[in-house]
């Protein structure tokens, strides 16, 4: 299916160098989108423009930290000099640092997340997307109307062993997606969410095997979401389809109830 209303549009997908956030930026260029692409990865630029510009699209790709509000501030003006507003922003970025909250190994106390873990997930998954919101909706609220996509997970739903930094952010953007639809929605801004479940991405098909096959048994389909199938999501929320679609947290996951 394809969206003719996105055609045009003014897209910008943040954490877009791979992942999800690739697949998201190519699913808009195929829809005729304008996609700017932030990501930390700065040497992925060249050939991720050349790979969205093959598409037939207008692609830009720029090396912004969505930690740092300046960056994030002067990205933003890049993109209204450029092409005037921003009609979709995708905040996709985000990392983990998995730890346990304490670890014990035969009765004794063997570990615990650090600080640095936990100041550094909150920094690029919950600062970042404030950070980014922050900057791109005023344009949005001049240009009276606009669509903010955030990425969950299905961990800020149910929480998730070894990821309490992890699971904290993903429901502060659930949290977030919620108090934004409420405050933007007068001013035709809608807010969504998107949660999704184990995801074949490059990282998580690296892992091991038997972890693999752990993800599939806990996913009642059996299987491993594709990136597309997260871009796809993210596509129908940014269009006229999904008009009425407004604090919603679109679960994306394949059915997957944790510990069964």
């Amino acid at each position: 299916m394809s969206f003719e209303s996105l055609r045009g549009k003014r897209v910008l997908v943040t954490g877009a160098a791979a992942g999800i956030g690739k697949a998201t930026a190519v699913r808009f260029a195929r829809e005729g989108a304008r996609v700017a692409g932030w990501d930390v990865k700065a040497e992925a630029g060249e050939s991720w423009e050349a790979e969205l510009k093959a598409l037939g699209a207008d692609a830009r790709f720029a090396a912004v930290d969505v930690t740092n509000p300046g960056a994030v501030e002067s990205g933003v003006a890049a993109i209204i000099d450029t092409w005037g507003s921003v009609d979709v922003l995708v905040n996709n970025a985000g990392i983990t640092r998995d730890a346990q909250l304490v670890k014990v190994k035969d009765g004794q106390i063997a570990g615990a997340m650090t600080d640095e873990a936990f100041d550094a997930v909150l920094s690029v998954n919950l600062r970042g997307v404030f950070h980014c919101t922050r900057a791109v909706v005023p344009h949005m609220i001049r240009a009276h109307g606009g669509v903010i996509l955030n990425a969950s997970s299905v961990v800020g739903l149910y929480g998730n062993f070894g990821q309490t930094n992890y699971a904290a952010t993903k429901a502060g953007v659930i949290s977030f997606t919620r108090t934004w639809a409420r405050e933007l929605g007068k001013y035709g801004i809608r807010v969504n969410a998107v949660a999704p479940g184990f995801i074949a991405t490059e990282m998580v098909r690296a892992m091991p095997e038997k972890v693999l096959e752990g993800m599939c048994a806990h996913t009642p389909l059996g299987r491993l979401g594709e990136p597309g199938e997260i871009a796809s999501a993210y596509a129908w929320l940014a269009s006229d389809e999904a008009a009425f679609v407004h604090g919603a947290v679109l679960s994306v996951d394949g059915g997957i109830v944790l510990g069964t």
